[in-house]
C-alpha cells in the first residue's frame, strides 16, 4: 500500500496558525510561535508566508469561501426546521474562523485587505438572511418588506458579535472547542427568535422544541448518564 505523501508545508502553516489564532487570538500569536508549534524554523514559514498579515489574509479567504458557499442556499430555506439547520451550519463556519470575529476591530484597524474585503462580506451574508427570510414568508412566517430588511440585519448583527457575547461571558472557556455546540445553539436560538412575533403558532413551537432538544443533546454529551 502506497504512502501518503506528507502535507505540503504552507498547508500545516495555515492549519497551525489557524488552531492558535482560535485558542489564543490573533494578537497573541506570533510568527515564532507557529514555527515553534509546527517544528519548523522561522525562516521556512517567512519563505511561505512573509508577514503574519498573509496567514491572516489566507485565512480570511478560506472563510470568505466556506461561506460563500452556504449563503448561496439561502433562498432555499421554507420553515423553522429549515432554518435552524441553515443557521447552524452559518454559526459553525463562524466558530471554525472564529479568531477573525474575537478580534474583529483589531484586525479591521490594521489590516487594509480585511477592511476592503470584510465589510463586503457581511453585505452578503445580510442578503443571504434577507433570501433566508422572504422564502420563508411564503410558507411559515408573516413579515412585511421592511421588516424583512430589519430583521436580517438584526440577525447579521447577532452572527457578528455573538462571539464577543459568548467570550465575554465566560473570558477563559468560552472560545475552547468543548463550548462549540453549546455556544452555537444559544447562538441559532438568539438569532431565531427574532422572528417569533412573525410565526404561525406551530412553527414557533417547534423552534423551541429544536432548541430544547439540541440543548439536551448538549447536556448530555458533557455530562453522559452512566449506563
Amino acid at each position: 500500500m502506497a504512502k501518503k505523501a506528507p502535507r505540503r508545508t504552507a498547508e500545516r502553516i495555515l492549519e497551525t496558525a489557524l488552531d492558535l489564532f482560535n485558542r489564543f487570538g490573533e494578537p497573541n500569536v506570533s510568527t515564532t510561535a507557529i514555527s515553534a508549534a509546527l517544528g519548523i524554523s522561522p525562516g521556512n514559514l517567512y519563505y511561505h508566508y512573509p508577514a503574519k498579515d498573509e496567514l491572516v489574509n489566507a485565512l480570511f479567504q478560506r472563510c470568505d469561501s466556506a461561506l460563500s458557499e452556504l449563503l448561496a442556499s439561502g433562498g432555499e430555506v421554507q420553515d423553522v426546521e429549515g432554518a435552524w439547520c441553515w443557521m447552524h451550519s452559518l454559526f459553525e463556519r463562524v466558530w471554525q474562523y472564529r479568531f477573525l470575529y474575537r478580534d474583529l476591530n483589531h484586525l479591521l484597524s490594521r489590516n487594509r485587505l480585511l477592511e476592503a474585503h470584510f465589510p463586503a462580506l457581511q453585505q452578503r451574508i445580510t442578503q443571504s438572511l434577507q433570501a433566508m427570510l422572504r422564502s420563508m414568508c411564503k410558507t411559515s412566517l408573516k413579515l412585511d418588506s421592511a421588516e424583512v430588511d430589519a430583521t436580517a440585519t438584526r440577525m447579521a448583527v447577532l452572527l457578528t458579535y455573538w462571539l464577543s457575547f459568548e467570550y465575554v461571558r465566560d473570558p477563559r472557556h468560552a472560545l475552547e472547542p468543548d463550548k462549540a455546540q453549546a455556544a452555537m445553539v444559544r447562538g441559532v436560538h438568539h438569532a431565531l427568535s427574532l422572528l417569533s412575533p412573525g410565526l404561525a403558532p406551530q412553527q414557533r413551537q417547534h423552534l423551541q422544541q429544536l432548541a430544547g432538544a439540541s440543548a439536551s443533546l448538549n447536556a448530555q454529551a458533557r455530562d453522559p448518564s452512566p449506563a
